[in-house]
């Protein structure tokens, strides 16, 4: 996968949409390329731009995509993924409840890295979860900004704060996916066979009280169906 980052210039002062289509069409389409226009002073009225492109560079460099994220319009935050996919987590939580609160809370956190998921159960390891995160630079979640992040922020503070944040629901809204994840999946092809389909969250607050009065089964089932919600982010990630 290309590097999107470096054909991006909304990020950069007095740039949005408009112009930085219109440097695409003037074949001005890299960071390199926006440098050398600038160096030979051909276009003068970006010439304030260059501190901004070298510092956007030693930014990308040093793997600080959370500048990034406080530069770039939310809609347009998946232009990260393929540059600091090395330093992605996918995260899908499992709570008690819509909100924070008395009678919300978390039960489990799934990470996913492109290579191993593991579990963050209530009760268990929950309290390792903020020194796990501090691994990684880029967050992607469906549905975080407003449900995860809310309930993380909540719980364990600001475990967040350092990472760029990707929320797939917005960019998939844009390409005509709206609903549930498992309706986009489904959408999308990315669903696969599982005893698990059918299951929502209303059947994982279930489980967590069976877990509760007991029952191991119901916490390895309700681990299995966050999984299989995790997982799959990194397949919607490379399609948006």
């Amino acid at each position: 996968m290309g590097a999107m980052l470096v054909h991006t210039f909304l990020h950069l002062p007095g740039i949005g949409p408009a112009t930085e289509h219109a440097l695409w069409r003037q074949g001005i389409a890299t960071w390199e390329a926006l440098a050398r226009a600038l160096e030979r002073g051909a276009r003068p009225w970006v010439g304030h731009l260059s501190s901004a492109l070298r510092e956007s560079q030693a930014r990308r460099a040093l793997g600080d995509a959370h500048w990034f994220h406080a530069r770039l319009p939310g809609g347009e935050r998946w232009r990260l993924f393929s540059d600091f996919r090395d330093r992605v987590v996918f995260l899908d939580i499992e709570t008690t409840g819509l909100s924070p609160g008395s009678s919300g809370y978390i039960t489990v956190v799934g990470l996913y890295d492109g290579w191993e998921y593991r579990p963050f159960i209530r009760g268990q390891n929950l309290h390792l979860l903020p020194g796990e995160l501090l691994r990684y630079r880029l967050l992607v979640t469906y549905n975080g900004v407003r449900f995860d992040a809310p309930f993380l922020e909540a719980e364990l503070g600001p475990v967040l704060r350092h990472m760029a944040h990707i929320d797939l629901m917005y960019p998939l809204h844009r390409l005509g996916y709206r609903g549930g994840l498992k309706r986009i999946q489904q959408a999308l092809g990315l669903s696969r066979p599982s005893d698990l389909e059918g299951l929502d969250g209303y059947h994982a607050v279930l489980l967590w009280q069976e877990y509760k009065r007991g029952s191991q089964e119901a916490l390895q089932t309700l681990v299995r169906y966050n999984a299989e919600d995790v997982v799959v982010l990194e397949g919607l990630a490379v399609l948006v």
